[in-house]
């Protein structure tokens, strides 16, 4: 995203990586929905329509997590540099909610 257009809407410089993090955290949250689902189905059609949802969620999340770690946003076998990226995140988020960037 062009960096005039984020300060015009609102969004600093962690714009593309906020998205990211969202993305995922959907991705991951629609994997558990779908899961779950299955699991109560009734028919097995519709079992077959889910298990092609879960695995198409599962593609989208494996794509994100490559993108995020591509670009240092997500470090999934380094917590402690994960934890400092979170930290680092949620400064930010806490001067944008203070009208500072």
């Amino acid at each position: 995203m062009n960096e005039i257009v984020k300060k015009l809407i609102g969004m600093g410089a962690f714009s593309d990586q906020v998205i990211a993090s969202d993305m995922l955290q959907s991705a991951k949250a629609g994997i558990k929905s779908y899961a779950l689902a299955i699991t109560e189905t009734a028919t097995p059609e519709i079992r077959q329509v889910l298990i092609k949802q879960l695995d198409d969620a599962i593609k989208q999340h494996r794509d994100i997590s490559l993108y995020m770690m591509d670009n240092g946003y997500y470090h999934p076998q380094d917590t402690a540099q994960q934890l400092e990226q979170n930290l680092k995140i949620g400064h930010t988020a806490i001067s944008l909610a203070n009208g500072k960037d």
